[in-house]
């Protein structure tokens, strides 16, 4: 089930907030139930035949945290046997083929393909529980309640493409009996930020997604003028689909009186990279952080150490993201980039903030073509056609069809990305009258009438 389709929003959403409050007047423990079978639902309607995937996950986790906080001995075994589950399941359904047809491609064998469909959300559940089980290990989680466990894995506002939460992050949250009952301002915030949440997606994101996908479609036939446009389309599709799924995510936690660690905090307004991956995808770079980067010594080894290390997590990064070599390549390029990055702090230098901001937005736009190409003929096909001076104008079809459209919206999203407060200083200031309500309503409308195109969100891919 989509956040932006009319049986999420107009069925799904009100049933399970209604009656959501309604169990709890009954009893917390019930209006918990509600809420984790409604995810269930909303988890299996997309596919159920891997929801017994997902509850297997959660099962067998909570029992590997079970042993961790039961057990003085050997709990470094069990975390280890822990995390290895959980890498072999992501590996299994996310990387069989590939690695097939990598090893097909280098020893000329035959091996079968499996042409798995990938289960929805299992790159998030996956870290999110070995984070998980990595806190139970450093005595970081006291609280073992089967019932509050699978609800913090499932919880519907975040079990799809994030954030990734932490348990000590809302498990308290779950249990405080003041967010038992509706809170006006919660209610009217997170309506607020789930509007511009689906306007982003409905209205923005998806109009870009059409000139994306014609340029990268056609990539070999496209000019300097083409090139552009279609880089600067995926680029902005990118960032209006990620941040509004995010907000929605956000907004609807909130009407369950569940506050959400923030993902996305206008990313292209960095000045560096490192200041991009303090800003997208908040949570993930906080998990390679905190649990590959910090572990393997982080910067407190050698320098030359140090840059292995952020090699690796950006590998890392890179494969998480998609199984296939665009994808890696995609996740090099950014380690090489912080390595740069690293060193140019270190020997002291500095660039003006207008340079450095048009720096890191170039190289930012760039790699976003490897992030969106099926293959890398494709990726250097847009690359290069965004330098052929010997090409200029506009020649693709769609582009001279939307010339006014194109240019109108690439201004706007601009000035949206770079200058405007993002939906979350928004909201930390909102004070609920009638002017922020018509606003959200005039969003949450127009939205709406367009919903009859339903797409799926980006993230759902990773």
């Amino acid at each position: 089930m989509l956040f932006n389709s009319f049986e999420f929003i107009f069925v799904f959403l009100p049933v399970m907030f209604f009656g959501y409050f309604i169990c709890n007047k009954i009893h917390p423990t019930i209006g918990k139930a509600w809420l984790f079978v409604g995810s269930l639902f909303f988890y299996s309607w997309w596919n159920p035949v891997y929801l017994w995937l997902l509850l297997a996950s959660i099962i067998i986790n909570y029992g590997f945290g079970t042993f961790l906080l039961k057990r003085k001995k050997n709990r470094k075994l069990i975390l280890t046997i822990g995390i290895i589950f959980n890498v072999s399941l992501l590996g299994f359904f996310k990387y069989y083929d590939f690695f097939v047809s990598n090893i097909n491609f280098l020893f000329d064998t035959n091996y079968n393909f499996l042409h798995l469909i990938l289960p929805l959300a299992i790159s998030f559940y996956t870290f999110q529980q070995i984070a998980y089980l990595v806190d139970v290990y450093q005595n970081k989680v006291e609280e073992n309640s089967f019932l509050h466990y699978a609800l913090f894995i499932s919880f519907f506002p975040q079990l799809i493409a994030g954030p990734i939460v932490h348990h000590k992050e809302v498990m308290g949250q779950y249990v405080d009996r003041t967010n038992k009952r509706m809170n006006g301002e919660n209610i009217a915030k997170g309506l607020f930020l789930f509007s511009i949440g689906l306007f982003k997606k409905v209205a923005i994101a998806d109009t870009f997604a059409i000139w994306a996908n014609e340029g990268f479609a056609n990539s070999a036939s496209l000019t300097l003028a083409d090139g552009w446009i279609t880089s600067l389309s995926y680029t902005f599709q990118l960032y209006f689909d990620f941040s509004g799924y995010s907000d929605m995510a956000i907004g609807l936690a909130l009407l369950f009186n569940i506050r959400l660690p923030i993902n996305f905090d206008s990313p292209y307004k960095a000045v560096s990279i490192q200041d991009f991956w303090r800003r997208w995808h908040i949570t993930l770079s906080r998990f390679l952080t905190s649990y590959i980067y910090i572990p393997l010594g982080g910067n407190r080894v050698s320098v030359g150490r140090t840059y292995i290390h952020i090699f690796i997590v950006f590998f890392i990064s890179g494969f998480w993201h998609g199984a296939g070599w665009t994808f890696i390549a995609w996740g090099v390029m950014h380690g090489m980039a912080m390595m740069v990055h690293r060193l140019w702090h270190q020997l002291g230098l500095k660039l003006p903030a207008i340079v450095a901001w048009f720096v890191t937005f170039q190289f930012i736009n760039a790699t976003w073509v490897f992030f969106r190409a099926p293959d890398f003929a494709t990726a250097l096909n847009v690359l290069t056609a965004m330098v052929r001076f010997d090409s200029v104008p506009v020649t693709m079809e769609l582009f001279m069809e939307n010339s006014d459209k194109l240019l109108i919206y690439l201004i706007g999203a601009s000035l949206l990305a770079l200058f405007v407060k993002n939906s979350i200083q928004w909201t930390d200031r909102l004070r609920p009258n009638p002017v922020y309500a018509a606003f959200a309503a005039c969003l949450f409308i127009y939205a709406a009438l367009r919903l009859q195109q339903v797409s799926e969100f980006l993230y759902f891919n990773f």
